[in-house]
């Protein structure tokens, strides 16, 4: 992290911006990331939503969230002021098979990524773990519990999405803020304890 620019005091150079950190929030398709960016954002979200039509039939898979009635076409934007020397800006990435063209931008200087998952539809959720590690991104699980409803044990998402002990993983409601807070603090904790192995 570098901060973006400074000035001379006394001949020693004191940093006037704060550092900048890129997170990424991914998943699949209706499983809560415009929701987890709105909830945890000081400001308010800038969303590219657009409505799904009848054009979108055959080609976006609305399996298990008939209802919902909007996508994301580019990304979700948000912004969290840790402290005045850092800022935390979260870039949610679309979830239809349609826009993955756009991660490999997207991912561009992102110190950490969070996947959503939903335990009615994990398999949605395979496709942000395959991109993070194929990419050494560090990231974090966050079980989104609709309504507050749990159905599945934590050892039974481990075990289904095929990741381990050392990848922390949160439960609770994306649209609380104190559980986005808590997802996002376990992300830090995992980022710092990534760069201390290497």
């Amino acid at each position: 992290m570098v901060y973006a620019d400074s000035e001379p005091i006394g001949g020693v150079r004191q940093s006037t911006s704060p550092a900048a950190v890129k997170i990424l929030v991914a998943g699949g398709f209706g499983v809560g990331k415009t929701t987890l960016v709105a909830a945890v954002s000081e400001v308010t979200p800038l969303r590219t939503e657009e409505f799904l039509t009848i054009a979108s039939e055959g080609v976006d898979d609305t399996g298990g969230v008939e209802e919902k009635t909007t996508t994301t076409v580019a990304m979700d934007f948000g912004r969290i002021t840790v402290n005045p020397r850092l800022v935390v800006y979260l870039f949610g990435t679309p979830g239809q098979e349609r826009f993955w063209f756009m991660w490999n931008d997207l991912v561009q200087g992102a110190l950490g990524a969070v996947v959503l998952a939903d335990t009615r539809r994990l398999e949605t959720s395979f496709a942000s773990i395959d991109f993070f590690e194929s990419r050494g991104i560090p990231f974090v699980i966050g079980v989104n519990c609709f309504h507050g409803r749990i159905d599945r044990s934590e050892q039974e998402v481990r075990d289904a999405l095929s990741i381990g002990p050392e990848v922390p993983l949160v439960m609770g409601d994306m649209r609380q803020r104190e559980v986005g807070r808590d997802l996002l603090v376990s992300l830090v904790d995992h980022l710092i304890a990534v760069m201390s192995v290497h």
